[in-house]
């Protein structure tokens, strides 16, 4: 049973770069395009590991992983996917309760070792 990934990126493009990557990696990807469409998407699933952008309308990913990691999921790995590298950016999310930092663009190899990590 392959693992599930979910995206979340207000970028249609990002999302399809992402799906690719992850599908020729093995792993099930489940996309949702903000924070609230993450939520609610959350609801009644729980996927292996969450990765999710910072800057989105509705909800950013400082909020999605505060929201997410409130409702009690605090062992599922969040790996933020940004353009943002700033320290005070990265403290932010650290302290907000995410696993890892990934720049983008991603190389798909650095992507597939960050999600070793987190998973192994």
């Amino acid at each position: 049973m392959p693992k599930t990934i979910m995206t979340v990126d207000d970028s249609p493009s990002m999302r399809m770069l992402l799906r690719v990557a992850l599908s020729d990696l093995g792993y099930s990807v489940v996309e949702a395009e903000d924070g609230v469409h993450a939520l609610e998407t959350l609801d009644g699933m729980t996927p292996d590991l969450l990765i999710t952008d910072i800057n989105m309308p509705r909800m950013d990913g400082f909020g999605l992983i505060e929201k997410v990691r409130s409702q009690g999921r605090r062992a599922l790995p969040i790996l933020v996917l940004t353009t943002e590298s700033s320290d005070e950016k990265k403290q932010r999310a650290r302290d907000a309760g995410a696993t890892g930092w990934i720049v983008k663009p991603f190389h798909p190899d650095k992507l597939a070792a960050a999600i070793r990590r987190v998973l192994h």
